[in-house]
């Protein structure tokens, strides 16, 4: 049995700039103490061809931690996106989180992401390269995908 629990995640500030942090508020239950830390970390998928264009936008250690309920916001910076292959770069893409106990993940959750141009003139005729600080971010909130996995705790 898991002894971490996800009981809530609400993304902040969405939808939101290309440019401007993602913002995640995450409930989580611990139903003993953890004498370790929790790794939480976001991920961004720069391009479904390959892993390789995945980014960590950012890990946080959280521990130890006690019995019972918590919460936090988790912030992290946009995608370089020098490292976004530019005909991936408008469309829809996924943000990742995870959370890993002593280097072993237990919970995946990932969610829908559509970058678009709110300007209909460029979302009739985009230019050839990428226009980041006209992009939109919109993360599908309402259906995010929740991956388990068993761990040894101990």
């Amino acid at each position: 049995m898991a002894k971490v629990e996800v009981t809530n995640m609400t993304v902040l500030d969405n939808p939101t700039a290309f440019k401007n942090p993602f913002q995640f508020e995450i409930t989580f239950e611990c139903i003993e103490n953890l004498p370790d830390d929790l790794e939480w970390k976001i991920i961004y998928v720069g391009s479904a061809s390959s892993e390789s264009y995945d980014q960590t936008l950012d890990s946080v250690l959280v521990g130890p931690v006690p019995q019972g309920k918590h919460r936090f916001v988790f912030q992290a910076d946009p995608p370089d996106q020098r490292k976004i292959p530019p005909e991936d770069a408008v469309g829809v893409t996924v943000v990742l989180l995870t959370c890993s106990y002593k280097g072993a993940e237990f919970v995946r959750i990932g969610y829908y992401v559509n970058n678009e141009y709110v300007d209909p003139e460029l979302t009739e005729n985009p230019p050839p390269k990428p226009l980041y600080e006209k992009l939109q971010r919109n993360i599908l909130a309402s259906n995010p995908r929740v991956t388990k996995f068993k761990i040894a705790w101990d």
